[in-house]
């Protein structure tokens, strides 16, 4: 039977780790971090809201041509999507479709259903950002 020693072992702090995925490691509140927009999948969650942030949810999304990513609503949270690349449109319920081309900007307001789809022949790829709405 082998016997693993520590001596070729890394331990990295639990509270490392977390500090480097946005968490504070004495509840304090939320720590500033950088991070890649490396994306194996087509969804990948960046920010995943409280206690991460304030209440802010992240993500970066990349849509094969013709997909899309489906009707829904950000409830009482308004939505802003940063366009990296390629060509789609925004139906946003109760609009006209909301063509664009990276780069571009599109805002979603609060309770409003909408979808997102890739109308160009390359890949789509946006980072959006949802946070709740504060109304005066």
């Amino acid at each position: 039977m082998r016997r693993f020693g520590l001596r070729n072992t890394i331990v990295i702090p639990a509270t490392a780790l977390l500090a480097a995925a946005g968490f504070s490691s004495d509840n304090s509140g939320p720590v500033p971090f950088a991070r890649s927009l490396d994306c194996p999948s087509g969804d990948c969650s960046l920010l995943r809201g409280a206690p991460q942030t304030t209440g802010m949810r992240s993500g970066f999304v990349r849509l094969k041509p013709s997909a899309a990513v489906g009707r829904h609503s950000t409830g009482s949270h308004e939505e802003a999507l940063v366009i990296l690349r390629g060509h789609g449109e925004a139906l946003i319920e109760g609009k006209p479709r909301q063509p664009f081309t990276a780069p571009a900007f599109v805002y979603i307001p609060p309770d409003t259903f909408h979808n997102v789809t890739n109308t160009g022949p390359e890949l789509l790829e946006y980072v959006y950002v949802v946070s709740p709405a504060k109304l005066p």
